[in-house]
């Protein structure tokens, strides 16, 4: 009777340490699964461009700072592979290329999927961006990364220029009232605001 009892205790020992083995089997087993989770989110966040969290805060406001220009706020009204266009207060528009952007401040969470943006909207660049404004004619004050200011309307957009004649602010472009038409290098550009 005495070696049944031991027998029974034995079991139950046995029973109580295999149940604890597998536990601490489980409880590794998740651990693992949670770094290679936390593995696959840092990879795929390394893929995430600033174009992809601009695209999913279109309409949301926004807190610049900007290389020679200083703090920009506005909604984020559209962006491209290398641009932004913010709406400003009294319906002025700023496009900004990320060349110059040195921080943004007002994000959500989200992000676009890299690369979901469609072969159309990949290829709408700040080129594309700056042939709008040359295509409408309107009056703009370019700001440079160095602080500078030109005012005047962009006449032509080259492959990694553009041209701008420049004028008083205010007025139309007229023959009359070109002072000059300077040459920008891409690479140069601040920001350019439509008033």
């Amino acid at each position: 009777m005495y070696g049944e009892r031991v027998r029974e205790s034995d079991a139950g020992r046995w029973e109580r340490l295999f149940a604890d083995l597998e536990d601490q089997a489980d409880a590794l087993e998740r651990a693992e699964e949670a770094a290679q989770v936390g593995d696959r989110v840092r990879a795929e966040v390394g893929d995430v461009r600033l174009y992809d969290r601009l695209r999913a805060a279109v309409g949301q406001q926004l807190a610049l700072t900007v290389r020679g220009a200083g703090a920009v706020a506005g909604a984020l009204l559209e962006v491209g592979p290398d641009w932004l266009l913010l709406g400003e207060p009294y319906e002025r528009e700023v496009l900004v290329p990320f060349a110059a952007v040195t921080s943004v401040g007002g994000l959500g969470r989200h992000s676009a999927a890299p690369g979901s943006q469609g072969r159309v909207a990949a290829r709408l660049t700040l080129r594309w961006a700056l042939r709008r404004l040359a295509r409408d004619r309107a009056a703009v004050c370019v700001f440079l990364a160095d602080g500078c200011q030109l005012g005047g309307t962009v006449d032509r957009v080259g492959a990694d220029f553009v041209e701008l004649a420049e004028h008083p602010a205010g007025e139309p472009r007229r023959a009359s009232a070109v002072r000059g038409v300077r040459a920008v290098p891409l690479h140069a550009l601040a920001l350019i605001r439509r008033p």
